[in-house]
């Protein structure tokens, strides 16, 4: 047996004279071998296991050479990946066309997303984000013992990223394609603000009566993923604003990192918001954790592809042609009422609906209260929406405003389709929301020169801001390309059993 570990010792260092000499070309060659031997042995001996043979022709010696050869395969592939990144698949698309060259506030970003990606390279085992590493009973104990007793803090070794800047600039594209490029293994989770509080909210419901609910609910998201990717951080719900200072110390403590994209800098969220100063450590919280980095560009992207014109109707006079066009999609089907799972346990009621479409007067999709997680389930069932009636917006329906614009985020979220008849143009549906710098700009005017529509302006910062990101996507689901994508992508998933609640095209 001696013999065998010194002949093994002489070995690796040979292999490690031949590495340092040869290394560009021997690693490829140490990697293929070390494949083969961690994907080809293992059903080898399982084979010869099953012939009872394995005892005949496996000795100690040759375990312990696959084995060593495995641990030096899996650090050096390991060491190959950690020189990919966001930066790399950034320029592959620069160069085959699929993304604009020469915007230097893009260029910045991903510059920051490459350093957070080779920050979290280097620190994979103290961050804990390879899922494999912690077992299933590890995770379970603790869940349980953060019931029973107050856990030390592990505040991650990297901090998070928060992204913000004006519509179409590209924040949710770039943050995309950073974790894109992250391993599988991680754990990792990407999913829009809307969608996450609505999920926390649902944990929030199960865990009652239990002392501290929020740190049993940030307990198993942390178990879940340790990187969260937060995409349109936007706060305008009280209920939510409440709850955000508490959940994310304690995610911090349990290890998580934050990359998120937003229209508002940290400074500037729940601007003007009920109780806003209880709102306000939240921020320091956001800013000790991340690090902020504002993009700007003057270009919004959304807004250069091909306007198409047949889906988009100015006036309430094309609303039987609305339903032409919403009954020629269904082809022969025969429309009628129909219900969505909401989360909770609540249904939706759908007017109208078909072969993956539904039909809404405008009223009934938002002038009830009705929030994001009706508008989640109505995406989950139907691809397309066909909403008859769409005004303009002003302080007289200011609430209705706020419901339609959280119903075009899911929209655009879940890459649906939109139909619809509405009194003006996008741009001129919010012409009446101003923020209050806006309102500031507007000359005081007596009351006989003033417009007719001048008594319905709205001064709302959340609002005034939100507008912009909603108009930028409003011209996008109308654009040529955007429907063929969704045309391709329809053509590649099919829908099966919509009346049965299954999740459509997303």
């Amino acid at each position: 047996m001696r013999s065998v570990v010194r002949s093994l010792r002489q070995l690796r260092l040979l292999t490690q004279h031949h590495a340092e000499r040869h290394s560009s070309a021997y690693r490829f060659i140490r990697q293929r071998n070390a494949l083969i031997l961690c994907n080809s042995a293992p059903r080898s001996l399982s084979t010869l296991q099953r012939n009872g043979e394995i005892s005949r022709m496996m000795s100690p010696g040759v375990e312990l050479l696959r084995s060593m050869y495995s641990t030096v395969a899996a650090d050096s592939i390991k060491v190959d990946i950690g020189r990919g990144g966001p930066m790399a698949e950034y320029e592959k698309r620069i160069a085959s066309g699929e993304l604009v060259d020469g915007d230097s506030f893009q260029l910045d970003t991903i510059q920051q997303l490459q350093r957070l990606y080779e920050e979290l390279m280097e620190n994979e085992e103290a961050c804990r984000l390879d899922r494999y590493k912690s077992s299933e009973k590890e995770g379970r104990s603790r869940w349980m013992w953060s019931r029973l007793l107050t856990q030390p803090s592990t505040y991650a070794p990297v901090k998070g990223l928060y992204l913000y800047g004006g519509v179409g600039t590209g924040k949710t594209m770039l943050m995309d394609l950073f974790y894109e490029q992250l391993p599988v293994n991680w754990r990792k989770k990407r999913i829009h603000f809307h969608d996450f509080m609505l999920n926390v909210h649902s944990r929030l419901q199960m865990h009652k009566g239990v002392s501290d609910p929020l740190d049993v609910v940030a307990s198993e998201i942390s178990d879940e993923a340790i990187l969260l990717c937060l995409d349109e951080f936007m706060v305008t719900d009280v209920a939510d604003a409440m709850i955000l200072n508490r959940l994310f110390r304690h995610l911090f403590s349990k290890g998580v990192i934050l990359i998120s994209t937003s229209n508002r800098a940290p400074d500037k969220l729940y601007e003007g918001g009920l109780q806003r100063d209880l709102f306000l450590p939240f921020i320091d919280t956001l800013k000790e954790r991340c690090i902020e980095h504002p993009i700007g560009s003057g270009t919004d992207y959304r807004k250069l592809g091909s306007a198409e014109q047949g889906f988009y109707f100015v006036g309430k006079h094309f609303s039987s042609l609305l339903k032409q066009k919403f009954q020629s999609l269904i082809g022969d089907e025969e429309p009628r009422p129909q219900t969505a799972e909401v989360v909770m346990g609540r249904k939706l009621q759908v007017p109208l609906g078909a072969n993956g479409c539904a039909y809404f007067p405008f009223e009934d999709l938002c002038d009830r209260p009705l929030g994001a997680a009706d508008y989640f389930g109505l995406f989950k069932k139907f691809h397309t929406l066909a909403l008859d009636g769409v005004p303009k917006f002003g302080s007289s329906n200011r609430t209705a405003a706020y419901r339609f614009v959280t119903l075009i985020d899911v929209m655009y979220e879940n890459k649906a389709r939109l139909l619809c008849t509405a009194e003006a143009a996008p741009v001129e549906l919010f012409e009446n929301i101003v923020t209050v710098a806006e309102a500031h700009k507007i000359s005081p005017r007596s009351s006989r020169s003033q417009k007719s529509d001048d008594h319905d302006l709205c001064v709302d910062n959340e609002l005034g801001f939100a507008k912009d990101r909603t108009i930028s996507r409003l011209t996008e689901i109308n654009s040529r390309e955007y429907l063929e994508d969704f045309e391709e992508k329809l053509q590649q998933q099919p829908l099966q059993g919509v009346d049965s609640g299954d999740v459509v095209i997303a």
